[in-house]
């Protein structure tokens, strides 16, 4: 996992071969002005869904994890809590491979909490556990999916 000001996020370019489109996206596009859901970048290799997300507590955001893409999650209108474990402290989820997703039980596991502000970025890798969109009132976010 890694979290950082979106002012250094070209410096994490060389991380994955797909990483270049993604960056080149973030920086050459208003995104508070994308439109909400799927935005193409390198079809399926780099997308990037913009979400509006409901309020929501520890208690009922559950850890995920994707097997097929790292996101890049940016909150747009407001800071944004999120929950962390390392994937293999956790024991092994029932995996959906048509949503690249596995949930953990709501509230449940999380190691960590941390605050995502606006103006930053969170990279979540697939050995990272995440539960993203803790927050006290609606928000808006963009989650840039980025084939391993």
């Amino acid at each position: 996992m890694i979290l950082d000001s979106l002012k250094n996020i070209g410096m994490y370019e060389s991380l994955n071969p797909n990483f270049k489109a993604a960056i080149e996206f973030i920086c050459n596009n208003d995104l508070n002005a994308l439109p909400l859901g799927r935005n193409e970048v390198c079809g399926d290799l780099v997308f990037a869904n913009v979400a509006e997300v409901s309020p929501k507590s520890k208690e009922e955001a559950p850890l995920e994890v994707h097997r097929k893409y790292i996101d890049i999650q940016i909150p747009l209108t407001a800071d944004e809590l999120m929950g962390y474990a390392p994937l293999d402290t956790l024991p092994v989820p029932h995996y959906v491979e048509a949503d690249d997703a596995a949930l953990y039980p709501k509230g449940e596991m999380v190691r960590d909490y941390f605050n995502v502000a606006k103006g930053e970025f969170v990279i979540f890798f697939p050995q990272d556990a995440h539960a993203p969109a803790i927050t006290p009132s609606p928000m808006k976010k963009v989650i840039v999916k980025v084939a391993i």
